[in-house]
């Protein structure tokens, strides 16, 4: 008899040793199922949100080969060009030294500041060294040609990079330039690359190019 009754002790306590442990488990299981239906909801949904935001920032940014070698802060950057109108912006550009040269001896800062909505391709230093010295330094001393040939650069709208895809537009020298390409690389009257593009400035969306166009 006291075996018997020493067992049915032991089970007895055993059971009630165990079953709190039992509650336990149920308990926290149920709360562990409940708790992470909103976490996944909300991870879901900051990634969702944060995706269109992402994907628009990066549509928006300049692009190019030649973008790296733009200062990263100061007046020069992008964040520092974006302040200021186009010859304004340009001055600042160390790769655009002859570009603005060529716009202050023509006469032109004053009516590329002012101007609204514009698009300029701009074409850098080394674009300007394909020409040979003696033909730049005439064509530098004679305004009326440097006025047209600038002006050939300049369209009277702000271009996005899917507007140049496939397009056709008068400039401010009323000749067309064409573009083509698509992504990251286009190129204007077939013949200029743009290397650096959709750079923007306070009154113009810029696009810079190596090769100097030159109209009809």
């Amino acid at each position: 008899m006291n075996s018997a009754k020493i067992r049915r002790t032991a089970i007895a306590v055993t059971a009630a040793a165990l079953l709190p442990f039992s509650l336990a488990a149920c308990s926290g299981s149920g709360d562990d199922t409940k708790a992470a239906a909103p976490t996944t909801a909300t991870q879901d949904s900051a990634t969702t949100g944060a995706t269109p935001t992402e994907d628009a920032m990066t549509d928006d940014q300049p692009f190019g080969p030649a973008c790296a070698g733009v200062p990263k802060e100061g007046a020069g950057s992008f964040d520092g060009m974006a302040k200021d109108p186009v010859a304004t912006a340009a001055s600042n550009n160390p790769a655009l030294s002859t570009l603005v040269a060529a716009v202050q001896k023509a006469g032109l800062v004053d009516t590329l500041n002012n101007a609204q909505n514009i698009t300029v391709f701009a074409p850098t230093d080394a674009a300007f060294a394909k020409i040979p010295k003696a033909d730049l330094d005439k064509v530098l001393a004679d305004k009326a040609t440097l006025t047209k040939i600038l002006t050939y650069h300049v369209v009277g709208q702000k271009l996005t990079p899917e507007q140049l895809e496939n397009g056709s537009f008068e400039t401010l020298q009323k000749g067309m330039v064409t573009t083509a390409g698509s992504g990251e690389a286009y190129k204007v009257n077939n013949t200029a690359a743009v290397v650096c593009g959709n750079v923007k400035t306070a009154n113009a969306d810029v696009y810079i190019i190596d090769t100097v166009l030159m109209p009809k």
